[in-house]
């Protein structure tokens, strides 16, 4: 749509005002104009719409919605019907509240797996990621409801979000953190993009001009709308030339003269600004024709998708001498608190009301199971003995034991990363116990995230369910009974442990400095090529049926441009049930000029099978599933040689095999002399190999001290004044009034701290502009710098004054 005319009649203020929120979830409406408001919230598995006493991180009650299972989950499922009707079911609830556009899905790499936000995440692989997040927003959409993609880009650590900077060479950029993004909005062309909080290379995302215009709006042709994530607008007159759209939550207009003076003195074309309201209106109107008034969507639909979409994404990571499914009759020893209280879903601003609740024992009650039910250990603090040992001796007098256990509530979380891969000593206790009190252990997992398994050997099977959602203990129980044949896909690898990650010792101290040195080798990549045993390798997942693969076809087998490649597989379910199988297509360069991880996930499809049934799976392989990116000349290149062509149930699976010769493009090589531990990677590589990657050295972030205190500065830079810590001391009292009282344990009171301290007192002022005003935040710098005359007449001063010119 166009509309020149509305624009045309549209006052500089007006325009300007239209480009920042109204309040937190809603942007302006302007009658005299005939523009209308429309609405926005929170939503990667479910949606969370606020009615009052609205914030980003989840904290205060919202309506009920349906809680379908996390990223981390869902994209187990390999299933791209699954995820479009997942997004679909988020978009029928959507339009019952009257919410023009979700915020989701996340697209953004499992870097690390202690990130607290990788349940809201798909996978450590870019292409699984992209396919996901494109098919989620494509049924989203498919109901009218606008998708909001996030978080663009590099946005890989909670740790000082808000201050961080990525810092990664551009090939890395290219081929590991942009692609997921690029296939989303390339084949679903969502409604919206987010931008992230954190620095690219010493630019704010929100104002990154190569980012955002050069890549996103000039390369792959996004003309919808940009949208800052909450709170994390930098520069104004920066962002709008980068393409940035919308200030989100609205900043009171602490922005707006900014503006208006730059483009009357002509430091700002009004040009930018005419399209970025251009996309604005397109946006509202299109939101407005689409909505449903009166719409009613089924709740207990939803609610048997969700357990759908659990049933058929949980991992069946052992299963030793086929221990499951459970044989009708047997006495079981259910076990863990998590079993009755389930952990289904993170927390932060994705944490919604569910519109009803099924734990474990609500399924095993539904089939008919033999059971008794033990805590084994208290849902929070450390591990009760008489709980355990109560467990113990029911174990002893059972046929079977499982035992739900993973990683609760405080663990893991948006606003703060985890610690370590452990899970609570208290549930790592009660599982060796029980295994060695009765060999037929079974052990659930719960949580968003890998962790170390020290009981592995121990126990007969493990089945893991991530964050499963409201009806997460009806799939689990149909699950373990054989009801449902598990067909879940690990979308990420579980190393042996923390120190094998290959950012592991740099990823937990890199604060406001993160350095990406282990470049393109993240998750599988690298434990592929430093041939690194890992626990569960990436693709993972066992049946309760038997997979036969054959017949392998490549044709041609001599490739010539523009690389279309045909492939072809037969698969057969040769047990005696009904089965599915995802089949996963590697690439792996026999011949490189240049260093390359030893295979890449390339295509995938997942097949149901009756007992016995045989199907062909067809791929086609295009030039992107061979090349890689030349940063030198700035684009894509496909190197020519042999290529192996690798199919398998997991990446460590391997099945058939076979070559293709491809007469490839020139190839320029990085310039300079490129480590040799990116050729040959052991151990972790050091900053002098990651300078070697990046072609220029890297300064020490900066180191915050009194007298140099800005804006720039969050709460926790300025922790030795006196007076901040004070202020601090505040924060803690005023949350934890509405908490039960200061508690670091509580997720929720340690993420708003977490937030609350470590993001620039700038972006305070954007995101709570009533509570934490300019002037104030002004004020407090001027306190910590020692300036305590300036800083009592600037927190005295009237609030809302706007920017000095």
């Amino acid at each position: 749509m166009y509309f020149s005319t509305i624009i045309d009649q549209m006052t500089l203020e007006d325009k300007v005002a239209l480009c920042s929120g109204a309040d937190f979830f809603t942007t302006k409406a302007f009658e005299k104009y005939g523009i209308p408001s429309i609405r926005m919230a929170d939503g990667p598995h479910g949606l969370r719409k606020q009615l009052a006493a609205a914030d980003q991180l989840g904290i205060n009650r919202s309506v009920p919605s349906t809680s379908f299972p996390t990223a981390s989950l869902s994209a187990c499922s390999w299933d791209r019907d699954l995820l479009f009707e997942l997004g679909a079911a988020i978009g029928e609830e959507a339009l019952q509240e009257d919410v023009s556009i979700v915020l989701g899905p996340g697209a953004n790499i499992k870097r690390s797996p202690l990130c607290g936000r990788n349940f809201e995440y798909f996978s450590e692989d870019p292409f699984l990621a992209g396919e996901m997040a494109a098919s989620w927003i494509k049924g989203l959409q498919s109901q009218g409801v606008g998708a909001a993609l996030k978080h663009f880009a590099a946005n890989n650590q909670e740790n000082e979000r808000m201050a961080s900077d990525s810092i990664l060479d551009e090939r890395t950029l290219r081929e590991i953190y942009l692609p997921a993004f690029e296939k989303a909005i390339q084949s679903a062309r969502p409604a919206a993009v987010m931008c992230a909080y954190n620095k690219l290379n010493g630019v704010y995302c929100s104002d990154h001009h190569y980012l955002l215009r050069e890549i996103l709006r000039e390369e792959w042709g996004f003309n919808g709308i940009l949208v800052t994530d909450w709170g994390a607008l930098n520069d104004r007159l920066k962002a709008l030339d980068a393409g940035l759209d919308l200030e989100m939550p609205g900043s009171k207009g602490y922005f707006d003269d900014m503006v208006i003076a730059a483009i009357r003195r002509g430091e700002l074309d009004e040009a930018r600004l005419d399209e970025c309201v251009q996309r604005l209106l397109d946006l509202v109107f299109t939101a407005a024709i689409r909505r449903k008034n009166g719409y009613r969507y089924n709740a207990a639909d939803h609610h048997a998708l969700a357990k759908k979409i659990a049933a058929n994404s949980a991992v069946l990571l052992k299963n030793e001498g086929r221990i499951l499914p459970i044989p009708k009759g047997k006495k079981i020893a259910l076990v863990g608190a998590l079993a009755k209280e389930p952990r289904y879903q993170g927390a932060g601003s994705s944490h919604i009301q569910p519109t009803q609740m099924s734990n474990a024992l609500d399924g095993f009650n539904t089939l008919g199971l033999d059971y008794i039910y033990y805590p084994g250990y208290p849902l929070k603090g450390p591990g009760d003995e008489k709980l355990l040992a109560e467990a113990v001796a029911a174990a002893r007098q059972s046929d079977i034991v499982v035992v739900f256990a993973g990683l609760p509530d405080e663990y893991e979380s948006e606003g703060f990363d985890r610690d370590s891969l452990a899970m609570p000593d208290s549930h790592n206790r009660l599982i060796a116990g029980l295994a060695d009190a009765n060999p037929n252990t079974v052990v659930v997992l719960s949580g968003g995230a890998p962790v170390e398994m020290p009981w592995l050997s121990r126990v007969k099977a493990v089945l893991n369910m991530y964050l499963a959602g409201q009806a997460g203990g009806l799939a689990v129980a149909e699950l373990l009974a054989g009801v449902v044949n598990p067909s879940g896909k690990l979308a990420e690898s579980y190393p042996l442990c923390y120190a094998d990650v290959p950012s592991a010792g740099l990823y937990e101290t890199g604060g406001k400095q993160a350095q990406y040195r282990e470049g393109i080798y993240v998750g599988y990549r690298y434990y592929d090529k430093a041939d690194k045993p890992v626990l569960f390798p990436f693709g993972h997942g066992l049946s309760y049926t038997r997979f036969e693969y054959s017949d392998l076809e490549i044709s041609p087998t001599e490739l010539h441009s523009p690389y279309a490649l045909s492939v072809s597989a037969h698969i057969q379910n040769t047990g005696d049930v009904e089965g599915a199988e995802v089949i996963q297509i590697y690439v792996e360069a026999l011949e490189s000029i240049t260093f390359r991880p030893q295979k890449e996930l390339k295509e995938f499809t997942k097949v149901l099978l009756r007992a016995g049934e045989a199907k062909t799976a067809r791929f086609t392989l295009d030039a992107r599933s061979f090349a890689i990116y030349d940063a030198a000349r700035g684009g894509w290149s496909v190197p020519g040689g042999t290529y192996r062509i690798l199919i398998g149930s997991s990446s460590q699976d391997i099945r058939l095999q076979g070559e293709v010769f491809i007469q490839g493009a020139e190839f320029k090589m990085e310039s300079g002399q490129v480590s040799e531990w990116y050729t040959h990677p052991k151990g972790k590589p050091t900053q002098a190999d990651f300078e070697s990657l990046l072609g220029w050295k890297i300064e020490p972030p900066q180191l915050w001290k009194k007298g140099e205190y800005t804006l720039d500065c969050s709460f926790n830079d300025m922790q030795s004044s006196f007076i901040i810590q004070q202020v601090v001391k505040g924060i803690e009292r005023s949350v934890g009034k509405g908490l039960g009282g200061v508690d670091y344990n509580n997720p929720t009171f340690k993420m708003i701290m977490s937030s609350s301290t470590h993001t620039p007192l700038k972006n305070l002022s954007l995101v709570s502009p009533d509570s934490m005003p300019r002037n104030v935040t002004t004020g407090l710098v001027h306190l910590a710098n020692g300036e305590f005359l300036q800083g009592i007449r600037e927190i005295s001063r009237k609030a809302g004054s706007k920017v000095d010119q």
